[in-house]
């Protein structure tokens, strides 16, 4: 189940993974590819690093299990999703000790917004929106 299962449309991209180490980089491409079909290649380097620090999260926390990264058009962005299956919920620490830990305060430094909510019936979503500069 390592290659991605994707629904496409106008305005969202929907994948889903296997929580391997290939999904991080699967995912940065496919990201990449489609703001650049929406126009919105001042974007990537942003949105890819985003997505790359939110799926590698979810394959650290849930390893050979199904995470999901949703791309959705905006009118000012993009809303960049990520789900996998634990109820866990991120803490984002700024300990600086050099072992990890990082990612989402870059993450929030980078993004709009961004924040985390409970799924149903199980899981949660880590979310960002990236938003164009001047708009």
């Amino acid at each position: 189940m390592e290659c991605p299962s994707a629904s496409v449309t106008g305005g969202c991209l929907d994948v889903r993974f296997l929580a391997a180490r290939t999904a991080p980089a699967q995912v940065r491409m496919l990201v990449e590819l489609r703001l650049d079909a929406w126009g919105l290649a001042v974007l990537r380097d942003d949105v890819k690093l985003i997505a790359s620090e939110l799926v590698t999260n979810a394959v650290l926390h849930t390893p050979e299990r199904e995470i999901r990264a949703r791309l959705t058009r905006e009118a000012c962005g993009v809303w960049l999703g990520v789900w996998d299956s634990s109820d866990v919920m991120p803490v984002r620490r700024d300990d600086g000790d050099g072992l990890g830990g990082r990612g989402l305060p870059l993450v929030a430094a980078l993004a709009s917004e961004c924040g985390a909510f409970r799924a149903l019936p199980y899981g949660k979503w880590v979310w960002a929106r990236v938003e164009r500069k001047g708009v």
